[in-house]
């Protein structure tokens, strides 16, 4: 939504980020001009149905639109199950974990990410460090790794974290992990938890992250009230580090998958477009 997109800067993880991005919201007229076309349309006589990624989307457009709950509908993110699929992945893990030398009984836990402060690597850095047992903590993302590596040293983890860039093969790096970490404050659905989730990983995350909303909370993972409380992510990680807990939770996970399907998405959206005269919204929808 595009007067939600205004207040992005409220995600940014230190004031001074909030205050450079509130600013150049205010300068940036296209964003402007699209809030201006969207409050038309959402306030004027013929407002349409608006699908919406998540419940947490939901809130989020609710706070400007108070009016039109009525008219909002949630569609989640499917994933490409083909492309997603943990037994068709023979070999990817100990290939990977050879490339980058991980030990085949070290725990790996993953993150995939395009901006790593605002998705919450320094405080997956910081729960590391409070962990009893060392893990390896595996790195996506065309961000520049450089302060989270120096964050990493300062704590003394330096050499458990690997900062492995982009790829266009994600499905071998989650056949690699042993659980996935996103301690976001902001995200609308995130596709990488529901990827993860479909490949059968453990996910940690938390209740600003739409994509949750499929999770049940010590059945497919952990996910946080509170995205900076690192003591939380820790205590999370901590439990997933137990071998039957993580086996469970593994299972759990791929049960989810036909939740995520491709089919189960087009046949939500048929629903929606069968709807000639909206009256509410559609039950767990």
């Amino acid at each position: 939504m595009a007067a939600a997109g205004v207040q992005t800067h409220l995600s940014r993880p230190t004031l001074t980020g909030r205050t450079a991005a509130r600013l150049a919201n205010r300068l940036n007229r296209k964003r402007q001009a699209y809030a201006k076309i969207e409050r038309e349309l959402l306030r004027g006589p013929r407002c349409p149905i608006v699908l919406c990624l998540s419940d947490y989307v939901k809130g989020s457009i609710l706070k400007h639109y108070p009016h039109i709950q009525r008219q909002l509908v949630r569609l989640f993110n499917a994933v490409d199950l083909q492309r997603f699929d943990p037994t068709a992945m023979a070999g990817a893990r100990q290939a990977v974990r050879q490339r980058w030398k991980i030990g085949a009984d070290r725990i790996v836990a993953l993150l995939i990410a395009q901006h790593f402060d605002r998705k919450g690597l320094p405080r997956l850095i910081d729960a590391a460090a409070q962990l009893e047992s060392p893990i390896t903590l595996l790195v996506l993302g065309k961000d520049d790794p450089a302060p989270s590596a120096q964050r990493a040293r300062r704590l003394g983890i330096g050499e458990q974290i690997i900062f492995a860039g982009t790829t266009e093969s994600p499905a071998d790096f989650y056949s690699a992990a042993d659980f996935f970490v996103l301690p976001t404050p902001h995200d609308s659905c995130s596709l990488v938890v529901l990827e993860a989730l479909a490949m059968g990983l453990p996910t940690i995350s938390t209740v600003f992250n739409g994509a949750c909303e499929i999770m049940i909370p010590g059945r497919h993972g952990f996910v946080l009230e509170v995205a900076g409380d690192v003591a939380a992510l820790a205590d999370a990680m901590r439990k997933i580090l137990d071998p039957a807990t993580r086996a469970a939770m593994r299972q759990a996970c791929l049960e989810l998958r036909s939740e995520l399907s491709f089919d189960a998405h087009v046949e939500r959206l048929e629903k929606i477009y069968a709807m000639t005269n909206f009256e509410g919204p559609m039950t767990n929808e």
